[in-house]
């Protein structure tokens, strides 16, 4: 059967053809591949972790690959796998690193990734700090998995499987809110079509995501009961380390209800602010959403940054969250 690419996909490919020869000759080259990305993971971080694993256990033989960092408190392993455990020794000898979703070094899983003999990066966060000998970043695609689909989908060599499909879906949905969020595009639909397509049950993929127990909807009604709105639109709510015992969550589903607050009248911008006990230098992670006005400068100045609408701070305390709440509220004047 003759090799057919969307012509969607391809041309978004064109761009990319010679990281993509770049990253193709790497894996060639290297018997001995460890997959990263950043720390606290998301779907789309973990999707693309996981697709690149499985795709080159698949289309290449007698490679070893793995892949590290933290265990998501909900996603592992209920919606990708456990990750590795994998001794220090492992990575004395010379390997390739492929580092996927992250766009500073210090947010990596596993400061491991320093050892490797060649790095490559895939990404589509804002460049904020230049590293990599293989650099892949497209701002342009809502997610790393929606970058990792074009780059697989343009190999007529490789087979994509139903397990490679499912992560980069997996983090396509993630990323994009459900195909909702900004910097969806037709290419977006057109490479979850050509996943879906290979057999998978979207139906049970999004129950498995979004499953919820029921102290989440507790976590839910606290944020509704508890949120305030600045002057200028800025809704926000606070979770102290009490807080979350009080309502048995962990400081990584701090962050899990902004949602409830996109496409509120009223509000242009939303964030959660969570108490991380174990983090002293930086005790408090701060998560900001918006609609359109881009916010990722302002968490510049609080050790954080991100997409434009979609942002991460760090506050050493939380009496500096009224200074970030000011900066944000000024966006809306």
């Amino acid at each position: 059967m003759k090799f057919v690419v969307d012509p969607i996909i391809k041309e978004r490919g064109l761009a990319h053809k010679k990281e993509y020869a770049s990253i193709i000759r790497a894996i060639k080259k290297y018997d001995r591949i460890a997959i990263f990305r950043h720390t606290t993971p998301d779907f789309d971080a973990l999707g693309s972790q996981l697709a690149m694993y499985s795709w080159i256990k698949d289309n290449f033989e007698n490679k070893e690959v793995i892949y590290v960092g933290d265990n998501h408190v909900s996603y592992n392993p209920r919606v990708f796998p456990n990750m590795m455990k994998v001794n220090s020794s492992w990575f004395d000898e010379p390997f390739l690193a492929i580092i996927c979703d992250v766009a500073n070094t210090p947010r990596i899983s596993d400061p491991r990734y320093k050892k490797a003999k060649y790095k490559i990066r895939i990404d589509h966060h804002p460049q904020v700090e230049k590293w990599g000998k293989v650099v892949l970043v497209d701002t342009s695609f809502v997610a790393a998995c929606e970058l990792i689909a074009n780059f697989m989908l343009n190999q007529k060599n490789y087979v994509i499987s139903k397990e490679t499909a499912e992560y980069l879906l997996k983090g396509i949905i993630g990323d994009s809110g459900g195909f909702k969020y900004q910097y969806t595009s037709p290419h977006t639909f057109k490479a979850a079509a050509e996943l879906v397509a290979k057999g998978l049950d979207v139906t049970s993929i999004n129950q498995n995501m979004f499953f919820k127990k029921q102290n989440e909807l507790e976590l839910k009604k606290y944020a509704l009961n508890n949120y305030k709105v600045t002057e200028h639109g800025v809704a926000y709510y606070i979770l102290t380390d009490e807080i979350q015992k009080e309502l048995k969550i962990e400081t990584e589903q701090g962050k899990e209800c902004l949602a409830l607050f996109q496409n509120v009248e009223g509000i242009n911008c939303w964030l959660s602010a969570t108490e991380d006990v174990t983090d002293p230098r930086n005790r408090w992670r701060i998560s900001v959403r918006s609609n359109t006005v881009p916010i990722n400068d302002v968490c510049s100045h609080y050790n954080g940054g991100g997409h434009p609408n979609a942002s991460g701070a760090k506050l050493t305390k939380i009496e500096l969250l009224d200074d970030l709440l000011r900066e944000l509220d000024n966006l809306f004047r």
